[in-house]
């Protein structure tokens, strides 16, 4: 009996399982047994192809039903390749054994059933229906929950391009920027680090128990196997695997391109970390509101509340990500001499990790859509901030040769409650050009942005 979501021992096929629903026929054993079938038979088919007198090619109709048993693999498929592995105690067998047992109705292929998994180790298809299966999950689920993220961190910092803020360099007041231009930063970074995973070339080897076509070559040592296990790693799918071909491996691939994407993805969860955190912070000054949601409760005893819960959970699950990312990444690439098996079980984890990081994408996303900006905080803020004048007051007494420009702004301002006639009063004695007097006279905090607002623009 299955376990209905309330038992289930991990939060994403618990709690959170709708969230998650596009990313589990993926990276679920479902998927991973999709993809396993999905290699065996474009193997197969190459194998065909490739001219040998023993294995001729296969008719129209053979191909059309062998990759018809790939596109229509259902849950009830993957169940019967478990009934399958209780007696094998080999998941890959099994999947073999499967394959095989499609063949009893159709005699051209039943004649041809001992060429499933020719000359191959287990890791030739797992490691490339892992490949697969991270191809699937960037393509069609990790990117584009990132892409939404992104659009609307671009859209906000478009908005709020000129809308003034007060910085707050370690915790204290600080040059003023804008929202706009805050929000930009994140974006800038966001995409920057989204370029850096789809970037990853997903690799794949085909080339035995060991790397070296030990058992290819003892059947046909004549055959250029290298080249061949090239040609169906890399030709677009259906005929091949669309992956990039690896040519020197062990028993399993190196896994070195699965620590490199598994690290871009860590990096653009540590910049949403970063973000969550920040915009909790805005979210607490009063900077931005969160619009309500009929019946929502934001605490158990206090009724006036509306919490950050979004970009909370968001974090919380960033980091459960990032941790299993980094794990992920420092030890797949180690594999005691030709192989040991400690990457195995790992592996079925990938799912995990991109699962936590997709739920806080999408986290995001809802809490983003919630936020208002709430401007009349940010004006009273930099009305009590006047200063943050002094740097551009000093800068200005510098530019003329005034001397002692920095102490004279430190006597007026550090560590005082600052008013505008203050600063007023030190500009009207300055011996600076007239122009340049009224230019700081007219100066305030909100006005005190730079070219912020363009640099949000531009994002």
């Amino acid at each position: 009996m299955m376990p209905s979501t309330i038992s289930a021992l991990s939060p994403l096929d618990g709690r959170y399982a709708n969230r998650l629903a596009a990313l589990r026929p993926l990276m679920s054993e479902q998927g991973y047994m999709h993809r396993r079938v999905q290699v065996e038979i474009c193997w197969f088919i190459a194998l065909s192809d490739a001219g040998f007198a023993e294995f001729k090619p296969l008719t129209p109709g053979a191909r059309t039903y062998l990759l018809g048993l790939v596109k229509n693999f259902s849950e009830a498929d993957a169940v019967a390749i478990k009934e399958i592995e209780k007696t094998t105690n080999h998941d890959v067998k099994a999947v073999e054994y499967w394959i095989k047992s499609k063949f009893e109705a159709r005699p051209e292929l039943r004649a041809a059933s001992e060429f499933v998994h020719f000359a191959c180790t287990s890791e030739d298809i797992n490691n490339t229906s892992h490949a697969l299966q991270l191809k699937a999950a960037r393509e069609q689920v990790l990117l584009p929950a990132l892409d939404k993220v992104i659009a609307s961190l671009r859209e906000m910092a478009h908005k709020y391009a000129a809308v003034p803020m007060l910085s707050r360099t370690h915790g204290q007041t600080a040059s003023p920027t804008t929202v706009g231009k805050e929000i930009a930063n994140v974006a800038v970074r966001l995409a920057a680090a989204r370029e850096r995973i789809a970037s990853v070339r997903l690799m794949g080897k085909m080339n035995g128990a060991v790397g070296n076509y030990n058992a290819h070559l003892a059947a046909w040592p004549a055959f250029d196997w290298e080249a061949f296990s090239r040609k169906v790693v890399e030709s677009p799918e259906p005929a091949g695997l669309e992956l990039t071909f690896q040519p020197y491996s062990i028993q399993i691939e190196p896994h070195d391109y699965m620590a490199e994407l598994f690290d871009a993805v860590a990096r653009a969860d540590t910049i949403l970390i970063d973000w969550c955190r920040d915009v909790w912070g805005y979210v607490s000054l009063g900077y931005f509101k969160q619009k309500l949601r009929e019946g929502e409760i934001g605490s158990s005893t206090m009724p006036h509340k509306v919490n950050p819960i979004d970009f909370e959970n968001a974090e919380g699950n960033l980091g459960l990500a990032n941790a299993l990312l980094k794990h992920l990444s420092e030890k797949l690439p180690i594999s005691r001499w030709q192989r040991d098996l400690t990457d195995s079980t790992v592996l079925r984890n990938m799912g995990v990790a991109l699962g936590y990081a997709v739920l806080a994408y999408h986290s995001l996303a809802a809490g983003l859509a919630k936020l208002e900006l709430n401007e009349e905080a940010l004006r009273e803020d930099l009305d009590r901030a006047w200063e943050v004048l002094a740097e551009p007051i000093q800068t200005v007494m510098r530019r003329y040769g005034v001397k002692g420009a920095y102490e004279q702004l430190k006597e007026v301002t550090r560590g005082k409650s600052v008013r505008p006639e203050d600063l007023h009063a030190l500009i009207r004695s300055l011996d600076i050009p007239q122009a340049e007097r009224d230019r700081l006279l007219g100066l305030t905090p909100a006005s005190y942005i730079g070219k912020a607002a363009e640099l949000a623009r531009r994002a």
